[in-house]
């Protein structure tokens, strides 16, 4: 059999998904460090080893770039929020403490995804500087990443695991009290030491809000 022969120059299609994510890890990056008025497209293909037009093709205007960068560590963070989640739901009914452990094990899996994806935090934060512009990318990818907590929080009152009157206040003070910490990492601080501490907080005021689960 004959196989069809790709057209000269044509490249194929790993090649350009492999290029893609290198011009978005690039962008990311710089975006992350400087927000988006003091980088250019000439500044990502220079830091991604291609040319302007190659930029431009993968990912069109810079706010097209931007917008990309965003829905990329999304995508990272919905996948394992919403496998933690599951899990979390399906322990809903084994009683308060199951419910409770879940909870636990859910932070830990927050805090583990920052922590190792320090540009995650850095692109956020820089994107909060100026609340009024480009707030649709809060609604597309911070709100339903909170929303799924708060309701996974509903659920576990509603089941009697809990009393949680706001949800969606709790919800935000986590994200933020963890944004929080991995800038302190960033800035320098001893970190497993910081690790330790951070994480310690973190389950510490989940115990204050919902009681600790039985040993």
């Amino acid at each position: 059999m004959t196989m069809p022969r790709r057209r000269p120059g044509r490249p194929r299609r790993d090649e350009t998904r492999q290029t893609r994510e290198v011009v978005l890890n690039a962008a990311t990056a710089l975006f992350a460090e400087r927000g988006f008025d003091a980088v250019g497209l000439r500044e990502v293909a220079a830091a991604a080893g291609v040319d302007v037009a190659t930029v431009a093709h993968h990912t069109g205007t810079k706010a097209a770039l931007y917008d990309a960068c965003f829905a990329r560590v999304f995508a990272a963070e919905q996948q394992v929020l919403t496998e933690a989640a599951a899990q979390a739901r399906s322990a809903l009914h084994s009683g308060p403490d199951a419910a409770r452990r879940a909870l636990h094990d859910l932070v830990d899996v927050f805090v583990d995804f920052l922590e190792d994806r320090p540009e995650t935090t850095a692109l956020w934060l820089r994107r909060w500087l100026e609340p009024q512009r480009h707030a649709e990318l809060d609604q597309r990818y911070a709100e339903p990443l909170y929303r799924l907590v708060a309701e996974l929080l509903t659920a576990a009152a509603s089941a009697g695991a809990l009393a949680e009157p706001t949800p969606h206040v709790t919800v935000r003070s986590l994200v933020w009290a963890t944004h929080g910490h991995v800038v302190a990492l960033a800035a320098g601080a001893p970190g497993a030491r910081e690790r330790r501490e951070f994480r310690a907080f973190v389950h510490r005021l989940l115990d204050g809000l919902y009681g600790p689960p039985a040993p």
